[in-house]
């Protein structure tokens, strides 16, 4: 797949999830659903928030990195986004449950980067 047809595709499928998350958002009542609402609710916000990311990381990665090799970027950026979403999910599930202050953000940080910093380092096999 060539860099062109990447970024088309990642482009089209993050608009397509970004219209199912707002479809979602306005579909289902927080107050009156179960778990399969909030499920749906985070799974959808989860992938529009890696596509965007994955997006906004390559581009600002190919204009500080022009050296680098585009598959390396492209990589580092998905890689980044997906743990940037994971990171922003699991800051709302603990807010929803009144488990959110200083102490719990600061451990969901720490969490994060040592992960970055593990799969910065392996490579794969």
């Amino acid at each position: 797949m060539t860099l062109k047809n990447y970024l088309f595709v990642m482009s089209t499928l993050t608009l397509i999830c970004w219209g199912i998350f707002l479809f979602v958002a306005k579909s289902i009542d927080p107050t009156a659903t179960n778990w399969l609402g909030f499920l749906l609710f985070y799974a959808a916000l989860f992938v529009s928030i890696s596509g965007l990311a994955a997006l906004v990381g390559f581009v600002v990665r190919l204009v500080a990195k022009r050296r680098e090799l585009a598959f390396n970027l492209v990589k580092a950026s998905f890689r980044q986004s997906f743990l940037f979403s994971l990171f922003i999910i699991l800051a709302l599930i603990l807010k929803s449950q009144h488990l959110f202050n200083w102490l719990n953000l600061a451990l969901l940080i720490i969490i994060f980067v040592i992960l970055e910093f593990f799969l910065m380092k392996t490579k794969p096999v």
